[in-house]
């Protein structure tokens, strides 16, 4: 609570100007100024096409602004941690089959990354406080539906529902923000209050579900965040700011709009091939055996033509004049794909290191639900506290060692879980490694958002927030199927019996070898520890010209 108090008070003592920020090419910080020139239209175009509002008109507003879309990330979290945690004993009491172990947590983010771009775009176009509405309201109901699930089966759909839903939130909740709080250090906090949301909302689950799970049923988990995201759905409509419409020629044209001026195609190609490239590690983070089968290798090889396709196709809508989800220009801007490139690796790294983490205290120390819990939250905590840190500061550091410090104190976290000996106590080796965990994702959250951000137009924030948050759920996929993938090969190779998927009890690796798990573990922690030393590198290269990042506007 206190935490939030002072988030609030910060805010709070900041005077947002009387008119609408415009921003001028001229005054642009260095960070922005590789970025395509059509991207970057003068102060007379902004004024006639740019849907914003004035800035909010009162500090309580702005803080409204910012709390509301980020509570809603808190809650999506919350389930988050519920399903870490609590994961064997939901497995037992639903009939979870082996093959669908990993899939409560894996299809949120693999639908999330999927729906995000096209999400984004319609935002854009038919208003961010519209698809925000929507999506909080179908975010609590597929939470709501997640308690009530009664196979797994109706879990893994109910879970893959709420990652759409949360694809509506998170773009809308970027072009908010950037719409109706001013630049500088509001919205550089407002920024890090979305970062911050997610672990805190991540820890509280942890913590909350160590209990919850065990006197009042996991069901419970989803009940709370489920009413809570419901509940705030209808103060939501008080709460968000409206922004100025991009038409005001009435619904039907809106839609006609959404569907001559968005890249459905272009969606269709980047969501189908990132999904089935996250499937096909989810299926490979169970069996192994299964790339040897057809439908895993047309799906790998489908996936890979569609990813190689949507460049070509970018060039071909810019070619004739129409709308490009991610223009190809974009990727010669350096600071612009670099922050992907790192985004997605520092994502993937950060989520296999709490996973990886959970499995090893339970199944390798053989730690208890709510230790297990307790042992997580130095790194959720670390967590939150990064991104107040960044939020204040983001402006006052070069990004470029700002990101790459930040990667290499992260790498120190998996290198320590290598290294560490079982029956060491948690406090030598295993506390400073969740200390050090979140260090470079949460730093990228405020830094890379701020990147990104820069480089779209400010009619196009809610796609500019998609594509930031696509290649972070897609890193997530990315990260925790290659680590499992490298576990298992591990493990196979030293003689375990059982796969990822758990055993015949629902249990993760129960029937293992102790020896083959914990190597397959070390391994996984050694990968984790190379992307950090690439996105380390990245940083220094790539974000040599950015310079310091979310300066203030005139």
């Amino acid at each position: 609570m206190s935490t939030r108090t002072e988030i609030a008070t910060e805010i709070f003592e900041l005077q947002p100007p009387s008119k609408a920020t415009i921003r001028d090419p001229s005054r642009q910080n260095s960070s922005t100024s590789q970025q395509p020139s059509d991207s970057s239209p003068n102060a007379s175009d902004m004024e006639s096409s740019f849907p914003l509002q004035p800035t909010p008109t009162s500090n309580l507003r702005t803080f409204l602004t910012i709390f509301t879309p980020s509570f809603v990330g808190f809650m999506a979290s919350f389930t988050n941690g519920v399903i870490t945690v609590g994961l064997p004993i939901i497995a037992r009491s639903i009939s979870l089959e082996r093959s669908l172990y990993l899939w409560p947590s894996s299809v949120y983010g693999l639908t999330s990354g999927a729906a995000l771009l096209i999400a984004g775009s319609i935002a854009d176009i038919v208003g961010a406080r519209s698809v925000e509405l929507v999506g909080i309201t179908l975010l609590g109901l597929f939470t709501l539906l997640c308690g009530f699930a009664q196979t797994g089966a109706q879990l893994v759909v109910f879970r893959a529902l709420q990652g759409v839903a949360l694809a509506m939130h998170l773009p809308a909740s970027v072009a908010i923000i950037t719409g109706a709080v001013p630049s500088g250090r509001a919205r550089n906090l407002g920024f890090a209050c979305l970062g911050f949301s997610q672990p805190l909302g991540f820890a509280v689950g942890l913590v909350l579900s160590g209990v919850m799970v065990e006197r009042a049923g996991w069901r419970s988990g989803f009940y709370l965040a489920g009413g809570c995201t419901l509940a705030l759905a209808i103060v939501a409509l008080w709460t968000l700011p409206k922004l100025k419409s991009q038409n005001e020629d009435g619904v039907v044209a809106l839609w006609k709009k959404v569907g001559k001026e968005i890249d459905w195609i272009g969606g269709l190609i980047s969501s189908g091939g990132l999904a089935m490239l996250a499937y096909v590690l989810a299926i490979l983070s169970a069996d192994l055996t299964s790339i040897h089968s057809a439908e895993t290798a047309s799906l790998l090889a489908v996936s890979i033509v569609l990813l190689f396709s949507f460049p070509v196709w970018m060039h071909y809508r810019e070619r004739v004049g129409k709308p490009a989800l991610v223009p190809n220009k974009l990727w010669k801007n350096v600071p612009f794909a670099s922050t992907c490139i790192m985004v997605t690796l520092s994502y993937g790294a950060m989520n296999s290191i709490e996973l990886f983490s959970s499995l090893y205290f339970q199944e390798v120390q053989h730690a208890s639900l709510l230790t297990t819990s307790l042992y997580l939250l130095p790194n959720l905590t670390t967590g939150v506290l990064i991104n107040i840190f960044v939020g204040v500061f983001v402006h006052r550091v070069p990004a470029r060692w700002l990101v790459a410090g930040s990667a290499l104190i992260c790498a120190l976290s998996p290198m320590l879980m290598a290294l560490v000996p079982p029956a060491w106590s948690y406090w030598k080796l295993a506390f400073w490694a969740q200390i050090f965990a979140p260090f470079s994702a949460d730093v990228l959250f405020t830094v890379g958002l701020i990147i990104v951000s820069d480089n779209f137009p400010e009619k196009t924030q809610a796609l500019a927030g998609a594509v930031f948050n696509t290649v972070a759920q897609f890193g997530m996929s990315l990260g925790m199927g290659s680590c499992q993938v490298v576990a298992l090969g591990i493990q196979d190779k030293e003689g375990g019996n059982a796969s990822s998927g758990g055993g015949s009890d629902g249990g993760a690796f129960h029937d293992q070898d102790a020896t083959a798990l914990l190597k397959g573990y070390r391994a996984s922690y050694w990968l984790m520890f190379a992307y950090m030393l690439v996105c380390g590198f990245i940083a220094v290269v790539g974000l040599r010209k950015a310079g310091k990042v979310g300066l203030k506007r005139e």
